[in-house]
């Protein structure tokens, strides 16, 4: 068995009673509720193959137990904790109270407890009144107290263990929980009353980690927590602290909690019951014993498994030989007119188009047919330029004549209002139905869907006039996928930064039938596709955990995934969940599943766009570490570059360089005069005076160093010494010279295995310079703090994407 820092996995044997844990569930629904008492959490844990559960005695209300029996416990003091169904947070009202173990003592708080805890629960649902649950709204005064006091079954007796330490971080919170998009998730991090805050004021990752049970296991779950000041804590690892638990112990916990989550998870077709939320808060320490202080269940009925998409068929929809569209205009530039428009740009042929147009034969010299029923061919593609309120009625006649391999819905009004909530449910059921037919049915993309543009199937439906948005058209080599819930941030990118040109531009909207994760499930498989960035505001049911499966199966591929999610407002806080939902909520568990299956997530646009960028155009090049080679002519430069090597998100270190690099330095240095004006150190500062020749050499240096992983190498636009000006320039500085950095830099660095970052820290004058750059390929920057950070990040995310390929592992499988 291994110790800590070893990094060996701990081999875990589990005993879990999976009959018996099923019969507390079935016991509890039979009496009407969906949550375990404390005292049966605690069985469970038993059950489960947990060490130190605490001896409990219910003592019912209105029964009368012997002096014997409440005097049974071991040691002097004993704790009594209120039962309750609706009362889930008990210290907060009075509901947890530590006794001197007397029989005068017990029976003195016992009474005392029945009669306070409803009343300060009242007090607090009083002051919030969305606190509390379903059952008491409308309720106020004696008739709530009356309400709470009837739903009370009593007290529990505890065995009162005393915790090795009371300090800071001597406490841990574990717990798993369904969650609508990712299914069973398992949190851990700062226990106790106060671990909300804990989690709210310590930076990322310190309080508290989250993973999907159905990516990880207890020991990569254990090694994501060892990250977290609770580890350390825990460990013995600060300052007048000493290890209180064993890593084993830890990872036992882990792996039990995860297998509970996996045997009782909406994605087991078996599972009896589904837990939405197992909660230990605390775990305390005692001997080297991990004891539960305080622990909470709720549980539901199994779920039937959505039927599966046919979402092969994105292969029509991203390739097809044949479109059809209704919506056209004939007389005004409508959104239909202008798709056909776009369409005709891109090349598709006209005789592989056809329109749906009542009283014409052609159109533009394209095959026009009044209606559906009149197609002379299944078409691969058919798309629906018509407003929301006509959309159903095609749908209906598309379904009924199965006359499509997919279907793209421009229209919106379909689930985005709340007055076409109703609309859109009842077209996603039509939908489903079809899916449930032989062939699978049509797949439809949107609705709300602004376009899509395909280079390799030759067409482009966006919706926005070209000359609002210009393309770069034509067959060329083109490496990326680029994926967004929002049109609108997807083509605002693209006007930004027209050198992303990617293969495919694909707008999901509001995912009515296919999803970001089958969307991603389709491309992983894409071999011209090695890089793919989405853009994500929610996930369809447990899309999001389909999501992530294809994006640890795209990493394994070799493909990179650039990920941002909108919409980061936790979930609300309710008196009926335990600390585990408030902890994890909404976007920490999607970024956290993310991250964990390999993708980069990204925290603002820009890191969004500068990884995009990077990733295209250092895919093919080799990540070895994290040592950094940082050179700059200008000194401010070159000091800011290591002064951005440490964030709270990375770690990057400075390369030490070997002595025939220095040499080469050097000789490059000594041929301008430069050799006795610059120490060769990292970061290197190669003086004003360096010239594109210098540039190039030392960077042509400083990648053939075995101790160097990546270069950053600012290149000095106002130096005299740089040709770096566009057209009309003087030709003393033009960057037209066959010598010029723009010339000679990007030959370079595709040469070369390391990659190589520049940055061009200047203002329009020198736009032309990096337009220069980066036609040739290279990734460049406009400052040196995006670069490092951006660079930094890029190279975890490729590290961690390379242990994912050496460790393997299989991933829980989703329905099919």
């Amino acid at each position: 068995m291994s110790r800590q820092g070893e990094g060996q996995a701990v081999p875990v044997q589990l005993s879990i009673d999976f009959p018996a844990i099923t019969g507390l569930f079935r016991a509890a629904q039979q009496v009407g509720r969906d949550t375990l008492f404390e005292h049966e959490t605690y069985q469970l844990l038993h059950k489960s193959g947990a060490e130190t559960p605490p001896r409990t005695s219910f003592l019912a209300k209105g029964s009368r137990l012997g002096d014997e029996e409440l005097l049974a416990m071991p040691g002097t003091r004993v704790v009594l904790k209120i039962v309750s169904p609706t009362i889930v947070h008990k210290t907060e009202v009075g509901g947890v109270r530590v006794v001197e173990k007397s029989v005068e003592k017990i029976r003195s708080a016992w009474r005392r407890m029945l009669y306070e805890v409803p009343e300060n629960y009242v007090r607090l649902l009083e002051r919030d009144p969305g606190h509390g649950p379903e059952r008491y709204r409308g309720l106020s005064g004696e008739t709530l107290v009356q309400a709470v006091s009837r739903d009370i079954e009593g007290v529990l007796l505890v065995q009162y263990m005393p915790p090795d330490s009371e300090a800071f971080g001597n406490e841990m919170i574990v717990g798993i929980r369904n969650t609508r998009e990712f299914g069973m998730i398992i949190s851990a991090g700062l226990g106790g009353t106060d671990t909300e805050l804990y989690a709210e004021r310590f930076r990322k990752g310190q309080a508290i980690v989250a993973a999907a049970t159905a990516l990880i296991g207890g020991w990569e779950f254990f090694q994501l927590f060892r990250r977290t000041i609770s580890y350390r804590k825990l460990a013995g690892l600060t300052r007048g602290q000493r290890r209180i638990v064993t890593d084993e112990q830890i990872v036992e916990c882990f792996s039990s909690m995860i297998a509970l989550a996996n045997h009782y998870s909406p994605i087991n077709p078996e599972a009896p019951f589904v837990i939405e939320e197992l909660e230990i808060n605390p775990f305390a320490f005692t001997d080297f014993l991990m004891v539960p202080l305080d622990g909470m269940c709720r549980f539901g009925p199994p779920r039937q498994a959505p039927t599966a998409r046919p979402f092969i068929k994105i292969g029509k929809l991203l390739k097809p030989q044949t479109i059809g569209i209704v919506g056209v205009s004939t007389t005004r530039a409508n959104f239909g007119r202008v798709i056909l428009d776009n369409i005709l740009a891109a090349g598709f042929s006209r005789d592989h188009l056809r329109l749906i147009k009542p009283g014409l034969e052609r159109f533009e010299g394209i095959p026009c047919v009044p209606d559906l029923a009149a197609l002379d061919c299944r078409l691969d593609l058919f798309v629906v330029a018509v407003s929301s309120a006509q959309v159903g009625e095609i749908v209906d006649e598309v379904l009924l004549r199965n006359c499509a391999e997919s279907v793209m819905l421009i229209a919106g009004g379909m689930g985005e209002t709340g007055d076409s909530v109703g609309r859109a449910a009842e077209l996603m059921e039509k939908i489903r139905a079809a899916h449930g037919r032989d062939d699978g049915g049509p797949v439809f993309l949107g609705g709300n869907c602004l376009g899509v543009v395909s280079h390799p199937g030759g067409y482009d439906t966006l919706f926005i006039p070209e000359d609002k948005l210009p393309k770069s058209r034509g067959q060329r080599r083109r490496n990326t996928a680029f994926v967004s819930q929002s049109g609108a941030f997807m083509i605002t990118r693209l006007s930004k930064l027209p050198e992303i040109d990617p293969a495919y531009m694909i707008s999901v909207g509001n995912q009515n039938d296919l999803t970001l994760g089958d969307v991603l499930s389709y491309l992983k498989d894409d071999s011209e596709i090695e890089v793919i960035g989405v853009y994500a505001e929610g996930f369809q049911d447990l899309d999001g955990l389909s999501f992530a499966t294809a994006v640890r199966q795209a990493v394994r591929a070799g493909k990179e995934v650039i990920f941002y999610k909108a919409g980061r407002t936790p979930e609300g806080k309710t008196a009926t969940s335990g600390h585990t939902a408030s902890l994890a909520g909404d976007y920490m568990v999607c970024a956290s599943c993310v991250r964990q299956a390999g993708g980069m997530v990204t925290e603002t646009f820009s890191e969004f766009e500068n990884l995009l960028l990077l990733a295209q155009r250092l895919h093919g090049k080799q990540i070895l570490g994290n040592r950094l080679a940082a050179v700059s002519g200008a000194g401010f430069e070159a000091v800011g570059m290591a002064d951005n090597i440490q964030s709270d998100d990375f770690r990057m270190n400075l390369a030490s360089f070997g002595a025939a690099t220095v040499d080469r330095v050097r000789g490059a240095l000594r041929d301008k005069g430069l050799d006795s004006l610059v120490e060769v150190k990292n970061p290197l500062d190669i003086n004003p005076g360096a010239d594109d020749e210098v540039h190039v050499r030392v960077v042509e240096a400083l990648c053939g160093d075995a101790n160097v992983d990546a270069v950053v190498v600012g290149l000095d636009p106002l130096s005299p010494a740089m040709r770096t000006l566009g057209d009309g320039s003087s030709e003393r500085y033009a960057l037209s010279d066959p010598a010029s950095i723009a010339r000679r830099l990007p030959r370079l660095v595709a040469e070369q295995h390391t990659p190589v970052v520049g940055v061009v820290d200047g203002g329009r004058l020198y736009d032309p310079l990096v337009d220069e750059l980066t036609r040739g390929g290279m990734a460049v920057f406009r400052s040196s703090d995006s670069a490092i950070r951006t660079l930094a990040l890029y190279i975890e995310g490729r590290l961690y994407a390379e242990q994912l390929r050496r460790g393997g592992g299989e991933v829980m499988a989703l329905p099919v």
